[in-house]
């Protein structure tokens, strides 16, 4: 007693796989450029954060701090504000310019 049911073949479900497989592997690397670049400019606007609490710092202090833990010490950032989330570091030279640096 076969029935006539329509449905999906083998060949089908697996061209559908294929296909969904390929547009996974077209998607997948997009996704992580996104997200270094996402990290990146993160860190960037971080460097900028600190950058102007070392001019508020040299504004109330009338001097630069010696180094960004003194920055910490003061209060005028967290402790972790001195890595960005892509374990970037930043320092700050001895002109007051703050960067980050792998």
């Amino acid at each position: 007693m076969l029935k006539n049911e329509k449905a999906f073949t083998l060949i089908e479900m697996l061209i559908v796989l294929l296909i969904i497989s390929m547009l996974i592997l077209l998607i997948v690397p997009n996704l992580t450029n996104k997200s270094k670049n996402v990290h990146e400019k993160g860190c960037q606007a971080l460097v900028e954060l600190v950058q102007s609490q070392v001019v508020a710092f040299q504004l109330d202090e009338g001097r630069l701090p010696t180094n960004l833990n003194e920055l910490v010490e003061k209060k005028y950032i967290r402790s972790d504000q001195l890595t960005c989330e892509n374990n970037y570091v930043l320092t700050m030279d001895r002109d007051g310019n703050v960067r980050y640096e792998k």
